[in-house]
């Protein structure tokens, strides 16, 4: 007969009518309802083939306020399982699914419920198969200590309430992290938009400066405009990409801006200039390029203002560099640049035509001007007559 201490037999039978193990299990089950001290209850899933085990099972967890469904197969299990369960407990040994088989159908639907297997006495390396499987804990049978049965069902409760409570912190991180990066997102895009906005304005203003000079002087009347629509007809034929054809238009817009501090009576002189006025205009790319200085998002186009009237063998202005050193866009500008110098009139000397204007690129290429580029601006141009001088 058991104690008020032991309980739960491994009856495989039940016969009609109270056994002795039945009595033993009663007269349990009245010692431990009379216990003060009881703990909050989980939901625990229960799989048992033998009726008096799950029984006597489910009466012991009720005790201790626990709701209990009960199912005598594996094959329950699983249409019963939910995430509402804090613990399952399963029987190894079920005639249409076993216990291992349970529970790696459990494992296979990520099911994160601590899983205590009960198993006869003596089967200690099912236990460990168990173990090896994932199973939090196991129980043998029969139980002959309910405060240890009862204390591996409250661990496993507890480690379902911490799983819980790491998922739940996990998910709160996760919406947090992204509540912060949309909010962040949001700001970049405030801030692009504002420096997109404060870089158009620079731009305009400048621009307009430009343009101002320009009136000025009827030589460089137009010139800005004409190296800006060859400069991109050049980049477009070339297949420079998108965002170097944005450096490639603003640097061309602003190639010359440096003889805004330069003397305009050099630039308007009617004669040729002498070697020290021909030295002060040499100095605009320079210039150019300080002016650019201060506008950190126009690195590429300060570099390019500067080069503009470099040459490939490394005979121009300001820095006489050449070959490597001349980036594409570079040897770009520097062809319509020379191109619009070449057809544009002037006081001392007539204009060239554009077919003359192109014979003496081709006659610079491969020493002032980059080869490739000029027959494909040559292309372009010779292509599209109307638009430019004759």
């Amino acid at each position: 007969m058991l104690s008020s201490g032991a309980l739960l037999c491994d009856t495989e039978t039940v016969e009609t009518g109270a056994t002795e193990d039945e009595h033993s299990i009663e007269r349990g089950l009245l010692t431990f309802a009379n216990w003060p001290e009881r703990s909050m209850g989980s939901k625990i899933l229960i799989a048992d083939d033998d009726t008096l085990v799950r029984l006597a099972i489910q009466k012991i967890l009720k005790l201790f306020d626990h709701e209990v469904v009960a199912v005598e197969s594996g094959r329950q299990v699983l249409e019963r399982m939910s995430d509402d369960f804090d613990v399952i407990v399963l029987d190894i040994n079920m005639p249409d699914m076993d216990g291992f088989e349970t529970l790696e159908r459990l494992n296979q639907q990520n099911v994160d419920i601590p899983v205590l297997f009960l198993t006869g006495a003596g089967s200690m390396d099912y236990a460990m198969k168990a173990i090896n499987l994932g199973a939090y804990d196991f129980l043998t049978k029969p139980i002959a200590d309910i405060e240890l049965f009862h204390a591996k069902v409250k661990q496993a409760a507890e480690k379902r309430r911490y799983l819980l409570q790491e998922k739940a912190y996990k998910k709160n991180l996760e919406l947090e992290v992204q509540l912060k990066t949309s909010e962040l997102a949001e700001k970049n895009l405030l801030l692009e938009q504002y420096s997109n906005h404060l870089e158009n304005a620079t731009v305009q203003i400048m621009s307009s400066l430009q343009a101002a000079m320009e009136e000025k002087d009827g030589y460089t009347a137009g010139h800005t405009r004409r190296v800006t629509e060859l400069t991109m007809l050049l980049g477009e034929a070339a297949m420079i990409s998108g965002d170097d054809m944005l450096v490639l238009r603003r640097a061309s817009q602003f190639h010359d801006i440096g003889k805004l501090v330069i003397d305009l009576s050099c630039i308007r002189k009617p004669g040729p200039l002498t070697e020290e006025e021909w030295e002060l205009i040499k100095k605009h790319p320079e210039i150019g390029a300080s002016i650019i200085e201060p506008l950190t998002f126009m690195d590429r186009e300060r570099d390019i203002i500067r080069h503009h009237h470099e040459k490939i063998d490394g005979s121009g202005y300001p820095d006489g560099i050449g070959g490597k050193d001349l980036d594409t866009l570079t040897r770009i500008i520097t062809i319509a640049d020379s191109y619009d110098a070449m057809t544009s009139r002037r006081n001392y000397r007539r204009n060239l035509t554009n077919p003359e204007a192109v014979a003496e690129l081709r006659r610079c290429a491969g020493s002032h001007f980059d080869a490739e580029l000029v027959e494909i601006f040559a292309g372009v141009v010779l292509s599209t007559r109307s638009l430019y001088k004759q």
